[in-house]
């Protein structure tokens, strides 16, 4: 095993502004603090060419957002505002940008709402006009980082302005989840420049009283109510109350809150890829190295678990995933996409500035140039040791890291992003609703054959797993259960508001995940489901740039699929009848083209239990797992010999 990472390769302009690696300190990555600063510095000088004559928007080239071309050049603004925020608060803004900020706080409060090239908009009620709540946010949260070198730099009334937007702002009708932390961001700087109200003080007690309804343990926030659990946990629902705790210096919340974080990250910190990538899972991906701004939060507030040497092992390595696969373009521009552009990663309200969230990541340039995350040398980290599995049991996530490879699995037992008032029906959402997640593989888009699923077909269509209830966990295994959806939706409708089929009112699909080193065992039990059924479940999906890269083995009822050196296959272990494997034309975030193997089988009333096992890998996996049914029993064996069963009645016992 060899978990330091190859010398850093950077095409482009990127490249040369780079400086030399320092294996000394960093034997991992290479990287130093002066790495990050010449990226983030990078990205700002580029920027500049895309700002507004007079430097209140930022217009970034790309698609539109569903929000029109003002609210995307304000979100270019604020996202990189940040950016140069960090920057400055580390002492390294030695490019002088934060002044064109202050230039544009002017000029796009000058005229609210007005026609023209410069004007920020008129914030709206949660809606088309409702996005520039995020970006009012970041505006806040990047002058409560500078105060004394971008507010005090304004004079009276331009303050009075600039807090005139601010406070229509927060009295606007938020999303209902994270975005209860945008007012109270904003009510936090202002009442840190001394314009605190009645108004200030509610949206602020709202926010911090939502996110305890919204704490469910372990660390862990759902992203407001019902279950969505997924990179906006650390990027937003620590990060903001905790940057209020600490800016405003509330010793008394940031003890409440910062032992949380640390919590969070004992399990969060485990879910980065040896070769830095964060997860692919859930919304909002084009936000890339964002992922990394809890790690570099529990630093700031001293509320970690991991060592100084550890966190920049992780940050580092995700700032050089992102810099060496063409997330930022010769221009110097972010993509919409995950490694340079994908379309299928971008959700509709992302525009041209949406990537530019990816600032998050660079809170660590906060801290000063001798704080100990800069300092120390990095460090091994637990996986590259040992194999690591963690059943996170309130977010209904299992996390499998395996250490030959350094790649991290989570299996999904209870995150389907469905608020509580929300129909159990419509299409399936492919970055919530399937089995399995990983920071090498991403979910085939909606319209392709889906990957780490579990599908019956009735009258030619194929069912979807909306709401998942999760119902039990263990060491190394988690549970739920979903009534199975029969959704007709085309590419053109292709959406939660997606019109029914066929319904099968009392049935049910009882799930189980569980596993050991790189092995899965996924069990099934199909409570009053129809006989004579088409049945499928399907594997990891692999990607690449043409179907010639893949290479295919079937034999019986296992088959294995393998591209670049990633393996994914699956193996019937009870229950299933044949295995192959299904093309998705429209990749991955991984690759232009991907494969999914796949068993299929045949409902059966007699026999309603499947068992298969799977992995997915970057190394051989010659380890095999067996298993048997009894009735409810299954019993799983694994390689070592160690017998582990599972009674499906007195896991899913109460269930109507």
């Amino acid at each position: 095993m060899q978990p330091v990472l190859p010398p850093l390769q950077v095409s482009g302009p990127l490249g040369s502004l780079l400086p030399d690696e320092d294996r000394g300190l960093s034997p991992y990555t290479g990287l130093t603090r002066d790495h990050w600063v010449a990226v983030a510095d990078h990205l700002l000088q580029s920027a500049d060419a895309y700002r507004s004559p007079q430097g209140a928007r930022i217009n970034f080239p790309g698609r539109p957002s569903q929000q029109g071309p003002a609210t995307d050049g304000l979100e270019g603004f604020a996202r990189t505002f940040l950016l140069a925020a960090f920057l400055h608060a580390g002492g390294s803004d030695k490019n002088g940008h934060l002044q064109r900020y202050v230039d544009g706080l002017v000029a796009g409060t000058r005229t609210v709402g007005a026609d023209d090239d410069e004007s920020w908009p008129v914030v709206g009620h949660v809606g088309r006009t409702g996005q520039p709540h995020v970006e009012a946010a970041g505006i806040a949260l990047s002058l409560h980082l500078t105060k004394d070198d971008t507010w005090g730099r304004l004079a009276p009334d331009e303050q009075d302005r600039l807090a005139a937007w601010f406070r229509a702002t927060i009295e606007q009708e938020p999303s209902p989840n994270n975005w209860y932390l945008f007012p109270a961001t904003i009510a936090s700087f202002l009442e840190g420049v001394g314009r605190a109200d009645e108004q200030t003080a509610y949206v602020i007690e709202r926010a911090l009283g939502l996110i305890e309804g919204w704490y469910r343990g372990e660390g862990w926030y759902s992203d407001g109510a019902g279950d969505a659990f997924d990179h906006y946990v650390g990027w937003a629902m620590h990060l903001y109350p905790v940057l209020h705790a600490h800016l405003r210096g509330l010793t008394a919340l940031e003890e409440k809150l910062g032992p949380r974080l640390k919590e969070f990250l004992e399990t969060f910190g485990k879910t980065f890829d040896r070769d830095g990538s964060p997860l692919y899972y859930g919304r909002s991906m084009t936000y890339r190295t964002a992922t990394l701004a809890a790690v570099a939060l529990g630093e700031l507030a001293n509320q970690t678990p991991l060592s100084p040497g550890q966190s920049r092992r992780i940050l580092s390595a995700g700032l050089r995933y992102f810099v060496e696969r063409g997330s930022i373009t010769d221009h110097g521009v972010l993509s919409l996409g995950w490694h340079g552009e994908h379309l299928p990663t971008v959700q509709r309200y992302s525009g041209p500035g949406s990537p530019y969230w990816a600032s998050k990541g660079f809170l660590a340039l906060m801290l000063p140039a001798d704080h100990p995350v800069w300092t120390a040398a990095e460090e091994e980290l637990p996986a590259d040791q040992a194999d690591y599995v963690r059943a996170v049991g309130p977010a209904g996530l299992l996390i499998q890291n395996t250490a030959a490879d350094g790649l991290v699995r989570v299996h999904n037992h209870g995150n389907d992003h469905l608020k509580p008032d929300a129909a159990d029906a419509g299409a399936p959402d492919p970055l919530y609703s399937r089995f399995g997640y990983s920071t090498r593989t991403g979910p085939t888009s909606l319209h392709d054959p889906s990957d780490n699923d579990l599908q019956v077909k009735i009258r030619r269509v194929w069912s979807a797993r909306r709401r998942i209830h999760n119902t039990a966990a263990g060491d190394n295994w988690l549970a739920s259960w979903h009534a199975p959806r029969f959704p007709r939706f085309s590419p053109w409708e292709g959406s939660d508001t997606a019109d029914g089929g066929p319904v099968l009112p009392s049935a049910r699909i009882d799930s189980i995940t569980a596993v050991q080193g790189a092995l899965e065992v996924r069990i099934h039990r199909l409570v009053w489901v129809p006989p004579a059924l088409p049945l499928r479940l399907s594997g990891w999906a692999v990607a690449g740039s043409h179907p010639s890269d893949f290479e295919q083995a079937v034999a019986g009822t296992t088959v294995g699929v393998q591209a670049g050196g990633l393996r994914s296959s699956v193996s019937g272990l009870h229950g299933w009848e044949s295995a192959g494997s299904a093309s998705a034309s429209y990749g991955t975030a991984y690759g232009e083209w991907a494969v999914v193997p796949e068993l299929v089988g045949t409902t059966s009333r007699e026999n309603p239990v499947y068992v298969a096992s799977a992995s997915l890998s970057g190394v051989e996996v010659k380890d095999t797992v067996s298993a048997s049914v009894d009735g409810v029993i299954v019993t799983v064996v694994w390689p070592d010999g160690r017998e582990q069963e599972f009674d499906l009645d007195a896991i899913f016992t109460g269930i109507r």
